[in-house]
């Protein structure tokens, strides 16, 4: 039985992905609502991207070719985006490129602020990288690395069976609730203060607290002030 194939304009951002893994409500407020507020950390997000990227530009370091910025995509998952680096090491084994003799091992980099974080966002992205990339090209991958900008430092990570089958199991519950234009409730917990969508969210609104409760609340507060 052949795998399901997504349509080009059916296709999810694969950035969407680390959105998912932090919040469900926060995944739905961007990418099926449209809604974005930009606060430090994404900024800080955006201009360690901006240097990791430069969209179709290459260079040669040695046996290693750069690339910056590569557009990638997936049908089976239903998704596309683009890798922050990609490295391809010549070696023994790996894919051919045009106008390179030899072959390459494919190595994606994604580059992330901050340092390692205890979820496993960062890893799933990265593992979502790599599986449109072997669609891609042909061939397999085993690892890759996420560069943490507070560290400074390359973290290895394997791309198991078990990495790949969460990846798809998250896309697939990705597409349901976009198909189905729904947008979550959530509970709040202490990330929520770090969310630049905190302000939109109201995450207070979708606890047992009524509405009415809510706005008399806040507006006390007001008072108090």
């Amino acid at each position: 039985m052949c795998p399901m194939e997504y349509k080009e304009e059916d296709y999810l951002m694969l950035s969407g992905i680390q959105h998912y893994v932090f919040c469900r409500r926060q995944w739905a407020l961007i990418h099926i609502e449209k809604q974005w507020e930009e606060n430090v950390r994404t900024i800080e997000g955006q201009l360690i991207h901006q240097k990791a990227h430069d969209k179709f530009f290459s260079e040669t370091r040695g046996n290693i070719i750069i690339s910056r910025g590569m557009p990638v995509y997936s049908a089976s998952l239903g998704t596309n985006g683009e890798c922050d680096v990609v490295e391809f090491h010549r070696g023994t084994s790996g894919v051919t490129l045009h106008g390179k003799e030899g072959l390459f091992e494919v190595v994606p980099i994604e580059y992330k602020r901050g340092k390692e974080k205890e979820n496993d966002a960062d890893v799933l992205q990265l593992a979502a990288q790599v599986m449109c990339l072997e669609e891609m090209l042909c061939c397999s991958i085993s690892k890759g690395y996420l560069y943490y900008n507070e560290t400074r430092r390359r973290l290895e990570v394997l791309i198991s069976e078990e990495l790949r089958k969460k990846v798809k199991d998250m896309f697939l519950e990705m597409h349901q609730m976009y198909d189905r234009r729904y947008t979550p409730k959530v509970k709040r917990t202490k990330r929520c203060n770090a969310c630049s969508l905190k302000d939109i969210c109201i995450p207070v609104l979708c606890s047992n607290k009524s509405v009415s409760t809510y706005i008399n609340d806040a507006l006390l507060e007001d008072k108090v002030e």
